[in-house]
């Protein structure tokens, strides 16, 4: 039963999307497994450049795919993203919702906006698009599902109890009260595009894994942003890791074959929170602006730093990796040399574990130096065209976080994938 999970091994933006579009070639089916609209995976291929916030990154594939039940949906955007797919001229009727799925209603981008204001100098960073409070609601079992649509009396049922204390919760932070009637008529445009896309995808998922299919499970945002294991409170609200991924799929832990984690050739993260590597002069600014990293939902700058293996080994061990891919290593090209984090230093002690949030904005970096490569490695094909201190680099990485190397990307587009 091959079964492949792909997990961001870092706190997000590894690349990921350009990995499943690679592995998805051979695949009978991917699924997207938590997350929302506040993250996205960039697929550059022959259709052109793609940015998927929430449909699966191999729907440039011919494999089925299936937006799952740990998900939460904002169905205003998923249009903006069918459109955008559909305008390149690919199709859609391999792509299916499981029920099961929350909705991102217009209140929760509204409550997450106006609570992140209210932190002020204790913002996490959030990319105000509900994601936080769709999550909130479905812990707290007020949660509405996007199978509900189909059910309009049901549908209205639940929200005529859950937007009186949403309207209170937004008049309370400044807001206009929703309208009930408003809200049912949207949810309504909702039902009629996409009734036909929701079902029960749990029986696809079983005779798919069952009968030995391809699978690739996507996660979204990184494990170091995991709601247990992340750098909480600076966390998004789903499980980004292997065990998260199998429960929103809907597949058991025993059909796992193999967990492949990406990671960069270096280090970034958007939002608050610690970053033990990161750089503040020119050498981030630098990283930055040749790996064009900023956000690719917000647009927002990313903070940039060195590779810390310390945090690889850590979402190593949640996941137990059987393979490594490090993306993006041509952004490394123009350094002469290059920093390494292998461990930390707090308190006076040499520490190799990621410690919990407040012990980990103490920590201090510590580097192992070795010689940049000051060669163009965009156009390298095999491990062979690798210069020898790339190399060098990459098995250091492949040491350090003890998990075996399997694919070195050298740029956005699919062919610049090197299969180790």
């Amino acid at each position: 039963m091959p079964v492949t999970a792909v997990i961001g091994a870092q706190w997000g933006d590894e690349g990921k999307g350009r990995i499943i579009d690679y592995l998805s070639g051979q695949a009978d089916m991917v699924i997207r497994c938590q997350g929302g609209d506040n993250a996205g995976h960039t697929v550059v291929n022959e259709f052109g450049r793609f940015v998927f916030h929430l449909i699966p990154s191999g729907i440039c594939r011919p494999a089925t795919c299936i937006i799952g039940a740990g998900t939460v949906i904002n169905p205003d955007r998923l249009f903006e993203e069918m459109a955008d797919v559909e305008s390149k001229g690919l199709s859609l009727e391999r792509l299916w919702l499981d029920r099961r799925a929350h909705l991102v209603m217009p209140y929760h981008p509204m409550l997450d906006g106006l609570e992140e204001a209210a932190r002020a100098g204790s913002a996490i960073g959030t990319t105000k698009r509900g994601i936080g409070p769709a999550y909130a609601d479905k812990s707290a079992r007020w949660g509405l599902r996007i199978g509900d649509l189909l059910h309009r009396d049901y549908l209205r049922e639940r929200l005529s109890m859950v937007l009186p204390e949403k309207n209170h919760r937004l008049q309370a932070l400044g807001a206009a009260p929703l309208s009930l009637d408003n809200l049912m008529s949207k949810a309504g445009e909702w039902a009629e595009r996409l009734h036909e896309r929701i079902v029960d995808t749990l029986p696809m998922v079983r005779d798919a894994v069952a009968g030995g299919k391809r699978v690739i499970l996507e996660g979204q945002l990184g494990a170091l942003r995991d709601l247990d294991w992340g750098t909480y409170p600076f966390v998004t609200s789903s499980c980004p890791t292997v065990t998260g991924l199998l429960q929103g799929a809907g597949v058991p832990a025993r059909a796992l074959t193999d967990a492949l984690g990406i990671t960069k050739a270096y280090t970034t993260a958007v939002g608050a929170g610690p970053f033990p590597t990161e750089l503040d002069g020119d050498e981030g600014w630098q990283m930055r602006e040749i790996g064009r990293e900023y956000g690719a939902t917000t647009g927002r700058p990313r903070r940039c730093g060195w590779f810390d293996a310390v945090a690889v080994q850590h979402s190593a061990w949640l996941n137990g990796y059987t393979m490594l891919a490090v993306t993006k290593l041509d952004i490394l090209d123009t350094f002469p040399e290059i920093q390494l984090c292998t461990a930390y230093r707090l308190d006076g002690k040499v520490i190799h574990h990621v410690p919990d949030t407040t012990l980990y904005e103490q920590v201090e970096p510590i580097y192992e130096t070795m010689p940049g490569w000051l060669t163009n490695t965009v156009h390298a094909r095999r491990w062979e065209d690798l210069p020898a201190a790339a190399q060098n680099y990459l098995n250091r990485i492949q040491e350090l976080v003890g998990v075996p190397l399997r694919f070195v990307s050298v740029g956005p587009e699919r062919e610049q994938l090197i299969v180790v």
